[in-house]
């Protein structure tokens, strides 16, 4: 009986399994060369072409990288760089998967801020402070928009775990759009938004994680039951 051809789309998955878990063992460092096409077909046992995919598909995720001239080298490996797709997929998200992305954001952005409570510094709360003056000093709403975005980023990386700062980074772009759809069409949006990063900054004043993680969650949580009712 004639055996059927494994399909290329199979053979590539498994190149590009086996490449990560070179990586992932140890065998490829961060910003080690990749051995060349002909020598990772002989290593692995699959054909140049399967392994030319899986290298390609690895560079798009940011695991690997081409540099002119040179090869290909594995990135190093950080959480901003792996994580870039997953912005793209929430750029690309629209009504129902919208409101699932803010349900994420609510709960991560809820336990970031509850970190930097117990994390945060003077410098860091000193830059907090600078976007929410900004916010209150202006009515122009690509400002306060803009200042906003600055905010929770500042909070973020306060709170220092640098992975969860790349998925709300990527939650954050997206979830910009509605903020914007909102603070045009609800009105008084921006003036509840100031009274929410009021109750955010005194909770990272005092230290204090529950009340910055309550907080944060209702605060993100008007935005997703905002958009809850425009989707009916």
């Amino acid at each position: 009986m004639e055996r059927t051809a494994p399909q290329r789309g199979t053979v590539t998955e498994r190149a590009i399994e086996q490449i990560k878990a070179m990586i992932g063992g140890g065998s490829l460092e961060p910003g080690q060369r990749l051995p060349t096409e002909r020598d990772l077909a002989a290593q692995l046992g699959i054909s140049r072409s399967s392994i030319r995919e899986a290298i390609r598909a690895l560079t798009v995720l940011g695991v690997l990288e081409a540099r002119h001239g040179s090869g290909i080298y594995v990135t190093q490996l950080e959480a901003g760089d792996l994580l870039e797709t997953f912005g793209v997929v929430a750029d690309l998200s629209r009504g129902p998967q919208l409101v699932e992305l803010l349900e994420v954001r609510r709960i991560l952005e809820s336990t970031a801020t509850a970190l930097a409570a117990a994390r945060i510094t003077r410098a860091g709360l000193a830059e907090v402070e600078e976007h929410l003056a900004a916010m209150e000093a202006t009515d122009d709403p690509e400002e306060i928009l803009s200042h906003d975005l600055a905010f929770h980023r500042a909070i973020v990386a306060a709170a220092g775990n640098e992975t969860m700062a790349a998925i709300l980074e990527g939650l954050s772009s997206r979830t910009f759009r509605a903020r914007v759809w909102r603070g045009y069409q609800e009105e008084g949006a921006f003036e509840r938004t100031r009274r929410e990063h009021l109750r955010i900054h005194r909770a990272l004043v005092a230290h204090d994680p529950e009340a910055a993680r309550a907080a944060a969650a209702a605060h993100v949580g008007e935005v997703e039951a905002w958009l809850r009712g425009q989707l009916g």
